[in-house]
């Protein structure tokens, strides 16, 4: 068998590259949790939406969650297991076909539910309220939903409990690739707070941003708190993970398409771009990974890695090489499958990247490639 690096350079380029292997050792780790707690996981899709490979996910996770319709029609039509959803606002147009597809339906405001109530609860739908336990534990603050006048989830101030008949469950999602230290942080003050209403529930969603697949994650801190959770106030605990499902099972392979000297660095004009093809690179930001790289000045030859856009920050990062880099020469970015092909764009009238598979035998299988049609038909 070819080693997987030279497999994944058979793809196109650009392309994304997704190991089944690597996502299958994800998963086990997943189901492992599940049987030891009892605990139900779910695919975050807002991370990773490539369905051809949910019935392969479907076999270790309970489901999917969603944040809309359209991610909820994707978990329906392509996984057929528990379907959860939860949006800061509905609209009054897509609710009816919400209600037929998903059996679990988050609010974020008691303003929400009480519109929307009859409705669910006709439909047979369990629902939830989205709580903010104000307990900030991350230094992103993009993506700290418990940082101050934010817009997700019912702080203790604004809870009304009055209004809980009919509600199943209560959700919560402050983590972002963080430890069970995090999460436990987040319990207490979630019991602090709200600690009075979960045993009247049926259950409690921890929701995402749990780095579970990480080499140094806190597994059994986990399964311990998600235990005394349930033990305690004997409740179903929901687990939403997207990046943990698909951490390192990804790769994006590109091409070198032009060396460009400016004095104070050489610049590689890669057929990728941080703009279009990964925007948390600029986003949040951070180095994605380069297989046979290494950090500025580290090897003897540095480059800085750009796409081919006009944006003069679409900058991926400074890189160094054992060896000059050439037109021509293919690249692999690692960690590509989470939060990379849900959030690509056509800016510039860029191509998106092909969605490859590689499967644990070694077989390299094409799923889709784009082309103009596809940049044409968003637009009018």
């Amino acid at each position: 068998m070819m080693e997987r690096t030279e497999l994944y350079l058979q793809a196109p380029s650009p392309s994304f590259v997704v190991d089944e292997a690597l996502l299958i050792q994800n998963l086990e780790l997943l189901r492992q949790v599940q049987q030891k707690t009892g605990c139900h996981i779910l695919l975050a899709q807002k991370a990773f939406s490539m369905y051809s490979l949910y019935p392969l996910i479907g076999e270790s996770l309970c489901g999917a969650t969603a944040s809309g319709l359209y991610e909820a029609k994707l978990a329906h039509e392509e996984m057929g297991k528990e379907n959860h959803v939860f949006s800061p606002a509905y609209l009054d147009a897509e609710f009816e076909e919400i209600t037929r597809i998903c059996d679990h339906i988050v609010f974020n405001s008691f303003a929400q539910w009480s519109k929307f109530r009859e409705q669910a609860l006709a439909a047979g739908c369990e629902c939830g309220i989205r709580i903010n336990p104000e307990c900030s534990t991350q230094d992103h603050a993009i993506y700290d939903p418990c940082s101050p006048g934010s817009r997700l989830g019912v702080t203790a101030a604004n809870f009304q409990p009055q209004l809980l008949e009919g509600i199943s469950g209560l959700h919560f999602h402050t983590l972002c690739e963080q430890d069970a230290d995090a999460l436990e942080a987040t319990l207490d003050a979630v019991e602090e707070k709200f600690g009075q209403y979960l045993s009247q529930l049926k259950w409690l969603n921890f929701g995402g941003g749990h780095h579970i697949t990480r080499p140094g994650y806190d597994v059994e801190k986990l399964v311990s708190l998600i235990n005394r959770t349930q033990e305690r106030y004997g409740v179903q605990v929901y687990l939403e993970p997207g990046e943990a499902v698909a951490l390192n099972a990804g790769f994006l392979v590109c091409t070198v398409l032009e060396i460009v000297q400016n004095g104070m660095i050489s610049n590689a004009i890669l057929d990728t771009s941080a703009a279009c093809h990964m925007p948390d690179v600029l986003e949040m930001p951070y180095r994605p990974p380069l297989l046979g790289a290494g950090l500025p000045e580290e090897k003897p030859y540095v480059y800085r890695l750009g796409g081919p856009t006009c944006l003069a920050g679409d900058i991926i990062g400074d890189y160094s090489f054992d060896a000059p880099l050439s037109p021509g020469d293919r690249l692999i970015f690692g960690d590509m499958a989470h939060y990379s092909m849900v959030k690509t764009n056509t800016f510039n009238g860029m191509a998106l990247p092909s969605l490859t598979i590689v499967n644990p035998a070694g077989q390299l299988h094409v799923q889709k490639t784009f082309g103009y049609q596809d940049f044409k038909n968003r637009l009018s």
